[in-house]
């Protein structure tokens, strides 16, 4: 479906029946607007994934005046944060004759292997500097185990281990999430079918995020997202602030 398809399609009624959680009124001007049961979720803008950081993403640094414009049409903003410790299971320099994106088996199944990125403390882990979301109430950080790799805001990559975000959604009410950041085909991925999975209306605003691109990783990312009933969108399909 063309991309003025899904909005001639999400101004129908038809459409508006089957988006739960906005309500008619939501869509009045055929925008979302986001009201106090809606979070923006905001993955990992840190400077070791924006230009000239150790995993840089390609474009990265593209979604943050993305983001930036977003957030104040949100009374409800979450940040996360990749925060590892030096020599995590997730380095390749951790093992030896390991190369960067390479992959090696974890008790929890498969992992990439990357290059030393985040770790706790460092300038490389902190939020980009032109990142503005003042109004953001959590930071989440994740990846914090030595021996365990964390994509998701929700989980831990073992599936098992909770990071508090979906309790803390739940206690504010939030119902629906909206996903930004870095990089669409990981963490972004990670975070929004996990959002599905704790039982939250789930969408990602596909031009304020950018994928790595692994070997395919990107096209399998959209179609497991779509699968678990992620929805996508742009920016433009958002009521922002004036």
């Amino acid at each position: 479906m063309s991309y003025a398809n899904r909005r001639t399609l999400l101004k129908s009624g038809a459409a508006l029946g089957l988006m739960g959680g906005f309500g008619l009124s939501a869509f009045a001007a055929g925008k979302i607007k986001p009201g106090s049961k809606a979070a923006l979720i905001v993955v990992d803008v840190q400077n070791c994934f924006l230009d000239g950081g150790t995993l840089a993403v390609k474009g990265g640094n593209e979604v943050i005046p993305i983001i930036n414009k977003l957030a104040p049409g949100f009374e409800n903003v979450v940040v996360t944060q990749d925060w590892h410790t030096a020599g995590h299971a997730s380095f390749a320099s951790t093992y030896t004759g390991k190369k960067p994106f390479e992959t090696t088996k974890l008790s929890y199944g498969t992992q990439v292997l990357w290059p030393d990125h985040c770790v706790q403390g460092t300038e490389d882990a902190a939020l980009g500097k032109e990142l503005k979301v003042p109004t953001a109430q959590l930071v989440i950080r994740k990846g914090f185990h030595k021996d365990m790799d964390s994509y998701s805001a929700f989980e831990e990559a073992d599936h098992k281990t909770a990071t508090g975000l979906a309790g803390y959604l739940k206690a504010r009410g939030i119902k629906t999430v909206f996903v930004t950041g870095l990089a669409t085909d990981f963490c972004v991925a990670w975070t929004a079918m996990d959002a599905r999975k704790a039982g939250f209306e789930a969408y990602v605003i596909e031009d304020a995020t950018r994928g790595i691109d692994l070997n395919g990783s990107l096209a399998a990312a959209w179609k497991q997202m779509t699968a678990k009933g992620v929805k996508r969108i742009q920016s433009a399909d958002i009521a922002v602030a004036a």
